[in-house]
C-alpha cells in the first residue's frame, strides 16, 4: 500500500496544488462572465489585451526560439505562420485548419532547411 501511495504522490499533489486552485478561478470567471455585456467597454478591452499578449508570445515564439525550434530557420518559422494566417483566414475563420496548416509547413520546412 505504501508503495502505491508513493508512487500516486506527486500526481496528487499536482492536482492539489497546480489543478484545482486555477479550476476554482476559471468556474467564477464563467459564473461572472455570464452577466458581463458583450460589447461593454471592459470586455472589449480585456479581448483586446488577450489579444496582444497572445500575440507577443508567438512573435516571442517565432523569433527568439529556444530548444529544437530554434534549429529550424527564421524564415521558415516565419513563412509557417503566413501560412498559418493565411489558412486561418480563407477557411472561414477556423483556428483548428490554422494551427493544422501552420504544423504541417513548419515540420515540411523543418525537414527540409534544417541547419
Amino acid at each position: 500500500m505504501k508503495a502505491a501511495v508513493v508512487e500516486w504522490g506527486p500526481y496528487l499533489i499536482l492536482i492539489l496544488v497546480g489543478f484545482l486552485p486555477n479550476e476554482v478561478w476559471r468556474v467564477v470567471g464563467l459564473l461572472t462572465a455570464r452577466r458581463l455585456d458583450e460589447d461593454s467597454e471592459l470586455v472589449i478591452w480585456s479581448r483586446t489585451v488577450a489579444t496582444a499578449l497572445l500575440a507577443g508570445v508567438i512573435a516571442k515564439l517565432i523569433l527568439f526560439s529556444s530548444g529544437e525550434l530554434a534549429n529550424i530557420p527564421l524564415p521558415v518559422r516565419i513563412g509557417a505562420a503566413a501560412c498559418a494566417l493565411g489558412t486561418y483566414l480563407a477557411v472561414k475563420r477556423s483556428v483548428f485548419a490554422g494551427v493544422i496548416a501552420g504544423e504541417i509547413a513548419l515540420l515540411l520546412g523543418g525537414s527540409l532547411f534544417v541547419h
